[in-house]
């Protein structure tokens, strides 16, 4: 915060300056009056008095730009990358808030930083195991240590579909960051479309079962095919990840007035207390002990958030009664935003 100036307390710069003038031309005055009466000479008097004035004005304008000075050694050292900087905001005029605002956007901009490298770690990671995995098969075959056989060709093609997934997340990523995207809008079929996610995931977690439950069977609502199947495979992705192999996956759907209400229900460890909002925010994945365990990049619940308010739709996590999770999402029978 640093220290309090004396003029911190006034709530605008005119005033002030305002203080500043009147108490400098008070002071001249008063020495110009103690120089007459002890008899100073005529030119005497106002050069004292001037120069006492613009002490006096100097002293406490440096208060009141002494903010500004550190904001732009501030910005430079953020420039640098360094965010750490923080300046004094005692001060509870328009400089003061400046200099709040100064400190919270240092703040935000920290935090973002340490989000982009935490991606970058997180990306790198995912990226480095499939293709690691897919270099240690192809050199085995092309030094006849293996031969390309079915159960060999099959892991190379989750591996390579694990890519093509993070690829796909990255491009969504930038399309959200990108801002504003054109829906498709056409009748869809919600039991078919969660089959199709399902079956994708059933390529590289077989043995994970997912239960479909929806009321009608045929319960159908007016979106984008494409971006709800994104939903659909983010969100049983993520589920199928964390549940246990014995324990199904259940995705239930059924008419809520204007809407529908889709569950998607996992049983796995639940979500950390704290953590039911920041898992859809960008670069989040909860526990950071958790995401090390079961792996992802933290960007699909963000996409599926992203698609489901294209929608105008809205997204929530609870828990899961006993234990697990539970994503709750809400969509319109038609979409009204179609944006």
């Amino acid at each position: 915060m640093g220290r309090i100036r004396p003029l911190d307390v006034l709530p605008s710069i005119k005033l002030k300056l305002s203080a500043i003038i009147v108490g400098a031309i008070a002071i001249a005055a008063l020495v110009s009056t103690i120089g007459f009466r002890l008899g100073w000479p005529v030119w005497i008097r106002p050069v004292i008095s001037a120069a006492i004035g613009v002490a006096i004005m100097w002293f406490f304008a440096g208060g009141i730009v002494s903010p500004l000075r550190e904001m732009a050694q501030a910005a430079t050292r953020m420039a640098r990358g360094d965010y750490r900087a923080n300046v004094t905001s005692t001060s509870a005029d328009e400089v003061g808030d400046l200099a709040r605002a100064f400190n919270a956007m240092a703040a935000q901009l920290e935090e973002v930083d340490r989000d982009r490298r935490d991606l970058i770690a997180m990306v790198s990671h995912e990226l480095r195991t499939p293709i690691t995995a897919l270099q240690a098969n192809l050199e085995n075959i092309v030094d006849g240590v293996s031969t390309a056989d079915d159960e060999l060709l099959a892991d190379m093609l989750a591996q390579t579909e694990r890519l093509g997934r993070l690829v796909a997340q990255l491009l969504d990523l930038s399309r959200l960051e990108s801002g504003a995207t054109l829906l498709n809008l056409e009748p869809v079929e919600l039991a078919g479309l969660t089959r199709e996610a399902a079956r994708e995931i059933a390529l590289h977690r077989p043995d994970q079962r997912i239960e479909i439950d929806m009321q009608p069977a045929d319960l159908e609502i007016i979106g984008d095919r494409e971006r709800l199947h994104q939903v659909m495979a983010n969100l049983l992705d993520n589920a199928t990840r964390f549940s246990p192999p014995d324990e199904p996956v259940l995705v239930r759907g059924a008419i809520r007035g204007t809407d529908v209400r889709i569950e998607v229900i996992d049983r796995g460890p639940g979500i950390p207390e704290g953590d039911a909002v920041r898992i859809f925010e960008r670069y989040q994945r909860g526990s950071h002990a958790r995401s090390m365990e079961y792996g992802g990049t933290g960007l699909g619940l963000a996409i599926a958030q992203w698609v489901v308010e294209l929608h105008s739709g809205t997204i929530r996590a609870h828990p899961a009664d006993p234990h697990g999770c539970r994503i709750e999402l809400d969509l319109p029978l038609e979409a009204v935003n179609g944006q």
